[in-house]
């Protein structure tokens, strides 16, 4: 069993930087991928980024490359999505989950993820 929770959602305009962390607590020995996901009403849930723990390897869809960033604090059992450069298409629920590394190349693919967090509302807007 995983317990995730997030933080560090909010308002912020066109431009700006959020941070979103997500604290995993439970049995560590049941992930080793830790991804974040984002989805707006009407739409599915989208992959944004993920990690593999194992060595920090890190995935990003094209439209958030070389805005999102991904970093860990393995002793606080802690990932971090730093979001740049924010875009009002980047507005949503951001949810971050935990899988297997065995769900790759998959990383993109919810129903990949075992446990989600409660989500945390992003609005990029001015």
């Amino acid at each position: 069993q995983v317990t995730l929770v997030e933080f560090g959602g909010g308002l912020v305009q066109p431009g700006g930087s959020l941070r979103l962390s997500c604290t995993a607590s439970g049995s560590s020995a049941a992930y080793d991928v830790i991804g974040w996901f984002r989805q707006v009403p009407g739409k599915e849930r989208e992959g944004v980024s993920c990690i593999k723990l194992s060595d920090g390897t890190t995935y990003s869809r094209d439209s958030v490359k070389g805005r999102f960033l991904l970093s860990r604090d393995n002793t606080e059992n802690t990932v971090s999505l730093i979001m740049n450069s924010l875009k009002p298409e980047d507005t949503g629920v951001y949810y971050c989950a935990s899988g297997r590394a065995r769900l790759f190349p998959w990383w993109y693919r919810s129903n990949e993820y075992e446990y989600w967090g409660q989500g945390t509302q992003v609005t990029v807007s001015s």
